[in-house]
This record gives structure tokens, C-alpha cells and sequence, in this order.
């Protein structure tokens, strides 16, 4: 089985692909502070995007995503964010939890996997 690395980083790769799969690291918002949990959401859900399309899949491809959100009682905000922008009937399985972060600004960390479509 090959391994593929994109976004190669001296501590992690951004993606690593493995066979199938596409493993995104956890990704959060650019730090600007006072931003709230919906617009860090947004953001990260950007990235997401862009980087799936870096591997050459897309959101609709999900298969796993685990969710950090600084403080739990922002669970509604996150979620309104995350609703808009999933595909419909397409929902991979999901865990959030509550997680002191990195640092004081961000309040959501968001890791995925998803697979590469069929070619065939």
C-alpha cells in the first residue's frame, strides 16, 4: 500500500492519503481574535473543502469527522454552520466533544477522513 503526502510540513502533512483514504489533519481558523464559533466553523468547512480537492475527492466523500469545540454549549452554532454546508444524505460519522485548544482564540478544531471516489 503507498502512502502520499500533500502539504508536507516539518511537524505534520496537511493530507495524507493512504490507499483510499484521506486523512486531513485538524484543522482550525486563521487566529484573529474575538471571532465567533460559526465563523471559525465557516472557515475551517473552506479549507476542508479546499484541501479534499487537493486530493482529489470532495465533502461528499466523508466517511469520519471528529469535532473540538472549545466550550460545548456552542454545540448549536457549530451545527447551524455544518447543516448548510454538508451534503444532503451524505452525513459521514461524527464525534464532537469538548477540548481546551491549542490556544485561547480558537473554539473549533475539525479532523476529517474520506475516501477517493470510484474512477471506474
Amino acid at each position: 500500500m503507498s502512502l502520499k503526502r500533500i502539504h508536507i510540513k516539518t511537524r505534520m502533512s496537511g493530507i495524507v492519503i493512504n490507499g483510499n483514504n484521506v486523512h486531513l489533519s485538524g484543522m482550525t481558523a486563521a487566529q484573529r481574535e474575538g471571532r465567533s464559533v460559526g465563523e471559525q466553523t465557516a472557515d475551517i468547512l473552506k479549507r476542508i473543502d479546499e484541501l479534499l480537492a487537493d486530493a482529489g475527492t470532495d465533502k461528499k466523500h466523508l466517511v469520519q469527522v471528529n469535532i473540538w469545540l472549545s466550550d460545548i454549549t456552542t454545540f448549536d452554532e457549530m451545527n447551524a454552520v455544518w447543516d448548510r454546508w454538508i451534503v444532503p444524505g451524505t452525513a459521514p460519522a461524527r464525534a464532537t466533544v469538548e477540548s481546551r485548544l491549542a490556544l485561547p482564540d480558537i473554539k473549533v478544531e475539525i479532523q476529517v477522513l474520506a475516501v477517493l471516489p470510484d474512477l471506474d
